[in-house]
């Protein structure tokens, strides 16, 4: 269904997009929390190498769609990690809210992750936003577990870095063993191309934790500053693929010895509650709860259930 409107899409956004994009990102998140009561917070423009990596990362998934005059109506970055797909961030200009555009931008999502087989379609968004939930449910999507946004500041120093993607000495076969263990712990996934684009785009790092000369873990994160205009503050976490709790902790160990050689005192990882274990354990190694979002699925595309732990941040 097409809004109202004259809107055409969706396209490909290029890299000259991104002041277009963070403008509409910025009006769009800073409405919706004056809408749910928080009239103080102003949302901030995105990095723009953070921008680059989210529709690097989408490829043909990502999309925008624009008025008559040219200027972008709206947005919706679909992504694919093998066969789990989610959508993310997604926008619409305020004054084009409930013009039907929103509807079109998830259904071009859901068609297009269809049609490259994914066997998961999902996205997140706020707990609160009741406005949100229904129309995603609208569109046959059902609520699952909240994923929790943890934070740690660090006050003492950690472990002793361990390895690095970004030290192996043969970059493609560590990627593929990442690809290997993923798959093994959740068939289908395949997180590589995330790997990689954080490599490229000296975005972060990928670190590695080994059991018997075996690749047993690895965990995605992100340094760079999230925020355009603003100095590094944290490590971001996106993808954690453990086989158990104790391959977990010596993960976070990596992330924390990260975080020192930057000079960086915080760090954040955005966990699945699914995950009660995992969970639990990271509360009792000190993090606390920072804020929280609702995991949604389509009803017939829903998460696997893996193995072990392979937590997928469902933002950039």
């Amino acid at each position: 269904m097409r809004p109202d409107r004259g809107i055409h899409g969706p396209e490909r956004p290029t890299l000259r997009d991104i002041d277009a994009l963070n403008r509409v990102f910025s009006e769009s998140f800073t409405d919706r929390y004056a809408r749910d009561g928080l009239t103080g917070v102003r949302v901030p423009h995105l990095n723009p190498l953070v921008w680059r990596y989210a529709i690097e990362d989408a490829g043909d998934g990502a999309m925008i769609w624009r008025d008559d005059d040219g200027t972008i109506a709206g947005f919706n970055m679909v992504h694919r990690s093998g066969t789990e797909g989610w959508m993310g961030p997604i926008a619409v200009r305020p004054e084009l809210q409930g013009e039907r555009l929103g509807t079109a931008m998830v259904r071009a999502g859901i068609s297009w992750l269809e049609g490259q087989g994914a066997r998961t379609i999902g996205l997140e968004t706020m707990p609160r936003t009741v406005e949100n939930i229904g129309f995603y449910s609208r569109l046959g999507f059902v609520p699952g577990p909240l994923t929790i946004t943890l934070v740690r500041d660090l006050a003492r120093p950690g472990p002793a870095p361990g390895e690095r993607i970004s030290a192996a000495t043969r970059f493609d076969s560590a990627l593929a063993e990442c690809r290997e263990l993923t798959s093994r712990l959740a068939p289908g996934v395949d997180f590589t191309r995330e790997l990689a684009l954080t490599h490229d785009l000296a975005l972060g790092d990928t670190g590695l934790v080994r059991r018997g000369g075996a690749l047993a873990g690895f965990v995605l994160w992100h340094s760079a500053a999230l925020a355009a205009g603003r100095p590094r503050d944290e490590i971001r976490v996106l993808k954690v693929v453990a086989t158990d709790l104790e391959v977990l902790t010596d993960l976070m160990g990596s992330v924390q010895a990260a975080a020192e050689e930057a000079r960086l005192r915080r760090i954040s990882i955005r966990c699945q509650a699914a995950f009660s274990a995992a969970y639990l354990q990271l509360i009792a190694q000190g993090f606390r709860v920072h804020w929280t979002d609702l995991r949604m699925t389509l009803r017939d595309r829903p998460e696997q259930a893996p193995e072990g732990i392979v937590m997928s941040n469902w933002e950039i």
